[in-house]
């Protein structure tokens, strides 16, 4: 079993590396703690499970704010002050193709990886600058910096 919490915890590093969001970091650390815990006790899993939940969670709630601030203040990032009043006016790049609502996809800001949507009611190009125009729970509802973008044909 302690392989297979080594392995899962290279997957969320691998994971991790490509968001940084710095959730998927912890997890893999509360992983690799479970794989100590089944190199001593191989039968306890629900020990396995409670030291890779429990690594996680202190480290998402006591490490994660100061490493991010970190690696923001490195970046030379700003932080947005709020949900609604400090991302709304934010201009972002598209990370992949964004679309409607049946069809979102992503922006990076902030460091973090969010749910996008057009707000022109036309696909929007990955690599796109846009706008912040709106947020709508958890989506961000985007429109292109220039006014106008290329159609891409729908896949």
């Amino acid at each position: 079993m302690a392989i297979a919490w080594v392995v899962a915890g290279v997957v969320l590093i691998a994971l991790e590396l490509h968001h940084l969001a710095f959730y998927a970091l912890f997890a893999a650390v509360g992983c690799l703690a479970a794989a100590i815990v089944a190199v001593a006790a191989p039968d306890a899993l629900g020990l396995q499970a409670l030291a890779a939940v429990a690594v996680a969670v202190a480290g998402i709630v006591l490490v994660r704010p100061h490493v991010s601030a970190a690696f923001k203040h490195r970046r030379g990032e700003s932080r947005s002050p709020g949900v609604h009043g400090g991302l709304v006016g934010q201009e972002v790049v598209t990370l992949d193709r964004v679309g409607g609502p049946d069809r979102a996809g992503h922006v990076r800001l902030a460091g973090e990886r969010w749910l996008a949507v057009s707000g022109a009611g036309l696909p929007i190009p990955a690599g796109t600058t846009v706008l912040v125009t709106a947020v709508d729970g958890t989506t961000l509802v985007v429109w292109p910096v220039d006014g106008h973008h290329q159609i891409v044909e729908e896949e």
